[in-house]
């Protein structure tokens, strides 16, 4: 395996996988005289070196890095759990006490707790079961973020959770290499930016004063939490529901939120969340939670009436089904300990469960005539472009009530308009073609 040369902290650890492998294999079912006496030592690793695997693990027992060797195994030698596959001639099934389960895209083996215990511990029940505190929340593997573990059903036992590497573990066992920002299919979420700053958001004022209390949160959480000793009686996160009508500046205020403060802001896509297969919603929302846990990320939940929906009576299954999800989401919502925005058109929609558990909620009105002013003027700032004369931004401001959202609109369209007469200069015509425009959007005309 190493061709001569010095051999991997991971090659030394997949051989010794692969001889405790062996070493229980030939130790299951055999007599007591004829079974193997003591299993393999774990290797020793030099923390001090270069090797990014040896230095992952320093610090770890033996029981916890076979753990963490047999999570990494389906990621680099899945061949190597092919034993697993083998089943009980008397049932047609695989060995129960083996746990794990098939993957779907991948064909191999996927480890559980059962699969972990069985390898540290053999048939020995007692020491099985002393095994478990490995596998408890306040575990070195799982209080680290080295292990998570993938309860796909909550009325299973415990140790038919599958074991998965933290956030950014592969990375960082194989490489050494730092997180790389998430991206690509198998992540539901997307990094949203702005140009603006935060002194151009312009917010009605109780608006703005809402908005200032979660800025303050995420300045001084740590004094309060650690400093002021609040972390006794409050949880870490900060969760908060922005609702109003489309436009008026929700998802606009989030991004700037994490651009003031230098945190970035992940809008979740709903597409790449909510499935009609049973459970795998929650599995689509365990994976966003368990990769943002440890990091200084803002989740932003557009649109969030249609995953925070209302509870209802549990007819049928796939009422239990959404119910079960809901229930779920609040209890990862109300763990993370980040900041949760959610944004929503329709906040009667929402689930009361999770609106009782808001540290605040920010209504964003239609803009009154004087914001409109101050966003007529912002959007039309800076312009290399001329207003005709016949163009009054503060008439507009009075006559038409519009939304900071329909206004950029209004903005792209009359400058189209402008442009494909091949002249610099925006005409009232322009813009009110425009404002009609977003208008019957809303079943509404304008006249002038």
């Amino acid at each position: 395996m190493s061709n001569g040369k010095r051999i991997s902290g991971l090659d030394a650890e997949l051989d010794w996988l692969d001889a405790m492998l062996r070493f229980r294999f030939a130790a299951y079912g055999a007599a007591p005289d004829a079974a193997p006496h003591a299993p393999p030592l774990p290797p020793q690793h030099d923390a001090r070196t270069d090797d990014p695997y040896a230095r992952g693990v320093a610090g770890l027992d033996g029981e916890e890095r076979l753990a963490l060797i047999l999570a990494l195994a389906p990621h680099v030698a899945p061949e190597m759990l092919d034993p697993f596959l083998l089943q009980n001639q008397a049932t047609g099934r695989r060995f129960t006490e083996f746990g794990g389960m098939l993957g779907q895209s991948h064909a191999g083996f996927l480890p559980s707790v059962e699969t972990a215990l069985f390898l540290i511990a053999g048939g020995d029940r007692a020491a099985r079961i002393a095994a478990r505190r490995l596998f408890e929340p306040s575990a070195r593997l799982l209080a680290s973020r080295l292990l998570m573990l993938d309860q796909r059903h909550a009325d299973e036992p415990a140790g038919a959770a599958l074991l998965r590497l933290g956030p950014d573990m592969l990375d960082r066992l194989l490489t050494g290499a730092p997180p790389a920002a998430p991206s690509g299919v198998h992540f539901p979420a997307e990094r949203i930016t702005s140009p603006l700053e935060w002194e151009d958001l312009i917010l009605d004022e109780e608006t703005a004063e809402h908005v200032a209390e979660i800025s303050a949160w995420i300045a001084h959480a740590r004094t309060l939490l650690e400093d002021w000793g609040l972390a006794r009686r409050i949880k870490a996160g900060y969760r908060c529901l922005f609702h109003g009508p489309p436009g008026t500046g929700k998802t606009l205020t989030a991004a700037l939120i994490g651009k003031h403060h230098g945190l970035p802001v992940y809008r979740i896509d709903l597409s790449r969340v909510v499935s009609k297969w049973i459970g795998e919603t929650e599995k689509n929302l365990a994976g966003l939670f368990d990769q943002a846990q440890d990091r200084d990320w803002i989740l932003f939940f557009d649109e969030a009436d249609a995953l925070f929906g209302k509870r209802t009576d549990a007819n049928t299954a796939n009422d239990r089904a959404a119910n079960q999800q809901i229930g779920y989401l609040l209890q990862r919502v109300e763990a993370f300990p980040g900041l949760v925005i959610l944004a929503t058109n329709a906040r009667a929609q929402l689930d009361e469960a999770f609106t009782r558990r808001f540290q605040s909620m920010i209504f964003f009105p239609m803009p009154d005539a004087a914001a409109r002013q101050r966003l007529w003027h912002a959007m039309f700032a800076q312009r290399p472009f001329a207003l005709h004369a016949d163009v009054d931004l503060d008439a507009l401001a009075q006559e038409h009530a519009l939304a900071g959202g329909a206004i950029l609109n209004v903005l792209r369209h009359a400058c189209l308009r402008a442009v494909a007469r091949d002249k610099d200069c925006v005409r009232k015509a322009d813009i009110m073609s425009g404002i009609r425009q977003e208008l019957r959007k809303e079943g509404r005309y304008a006249f002038s």
